[in-house]
């Protein structure tokens, strides 16, 4: 899979079908994913794209970081792998041993 792309200052209206009209343009589109607030259900301003390939990922990033996509001005750039493998780490309680 080619290079996932972060998509910041989305706007709140921003849905995946628009995120995914706005690059599909510049090839295949694998994902296209804004973002959600569990508890609000609306758009918590980013999201991630990932395309078919490198190459088209390079011209998404070049064509739109600092353009304007659903009426607001978007950074986009290589995103982060999640750190600690991308879960919810943790040992339950505070994890390690305590002797008391």
């Amino acid at each position: 899979m080619a290079k996932k792309l972060y998509f910041g200052g989305l706007s709140y209206n921003t849905t995946d079908d628009t995120l995914n009209a706005a690059v599909k343009q510049f090839g295949t589109v694998a994902s296209a994913k804004v973002i959600m607030d569990r508890e609000t259900g609306r758009s918590r301003g980013f999201g991630f794209v990932e395309m078919s390939t490198d190459e088209e990922a390079d011209a998404v990033l070049k064509a739109l970081d600092g353009q304007q996509v659903d009426g607001r001005m978007v950074r986009v750039s290589v995103a982060r792998p999640p750190e600690n493998g991308g879960g919810r780490g943790g040992g339950g309680y505070g994890g390690g041993m305590r002797s008391y």
